[in-house]
């Protein structure tokens, strides 16, 4: 068989020698399996390296960029299935943009962005979701959910911030020029509590990286399954945004969840 196949004696014996060996990366790869199972298949391998580095493991990056790559193991991305555009011109006061594009808060409650963003439930029936982000953490401290983007949707999201935001902050509440957020309702609720309100420029998303960064949440998460009913849509939120908060590590926060990083940078 090997002088009609061409394979020299030495490697034949070789490949048997080497099937019998022992897997020196059987135990790491083993870690990296449950990780990234463990962050529903969303951690690439810089992620996946933190997690290993917590778990005693001193591999560099590279090497779990080819173990991953070995093993099959590959974050897929779902494209966005609908978007909401809540500018209608100006209907009320443009705030000024005090952060332009500088986005280097670093203590929690500091700078907080806000956005609304839509996902359709069936054919009748559209979810709507209004987070607040903390900037220097990238917890998402307050929310709320409806089936509509009205006032009483961004009403009930203030309330649960104001419910958790420190005396005297004095933030800064960024956003887009949504009509929500020209509201003279809004405007007035910000400056009862002490919140100087930010606009992003017109059609300048970037402006809004860090709340638009978060609503990864359907590529994560929502355009993964297929959600028939808006209590589903609640409980899939609020789900999410508990494993986002407490779970999900961010390579920039140097392995940190967003709750660690508050805790750590601000004891809170």
């Amino acid at each position: 068989m090997l002088t009609y196949f061409g394979i020299p004696r030495s490697t034949f014996y070789e490949r048997l020698k080497a099937a019998k060996r022992i897997d020196k990366y059987h135990q790491v790869k083993q870690e990296i399996a449950k990780q990234f199972k463990r962050s529903q298949e969303t951690y690439g391998y810089r992620r996946i390296w933190y997690c290993l580095i917590k778990k005693g493991f001193t591999y560099c990056q590279e090497t779990v960029r080819r173990l991953m790559t070995s093993m099959g193991l590959k974050v897929t991305v779902y494209s966005a299935k609908s978007h909401y555009h809540s500018y209608r011109g100006h209907v009320g006061k443009v705030a000024p943009n005090y952060l332009h594009q500088q986005f280097n808060a670093q203590k929690a409650y500091q700078v907080l962005h806000t956005d609304i963003t839509q996902i359709s439930i069936n054919e009748q029936v559209k979810g709507y979701l209004s987070p607040v982000i903390d900037e220097a953490s990238g917890a998402v401290v307050a929310y709320a959910t409806s089936t509509h983007p009205n006032m009483k949707l961004v009403s009930t999201m203030l309330a649960s911030l104001f419910n958790k935001l420190p005396q005297r902050s004095n933030s800064i509440m960024h956003s887009d020029q949504g009509w929500q957020y020209q509201h003279h309702l809004y405007q007035i609720l910000l400056r009862q509590h002490g919140i100087t309100q930010s606009m992003s420029r017109k059609g300048n998303c970037l402006d809004n990286s860090p709340a638009e960064s978060f609503f990864n949440l359907k590529r994560e998460c929502l355009n993964r399954i297929k959600i028939t009913s808006f209590q589903q849509f609640k409980t899939v939120i609020e789900q999410y945004i508990y494993w986002y908060n407490n779970v999900r590590i961010s390579a920039n926060k140097k392995g940190m969840t967003p709750n660690q990083y508050i805790r750590y940078h601000s004891n809170l």
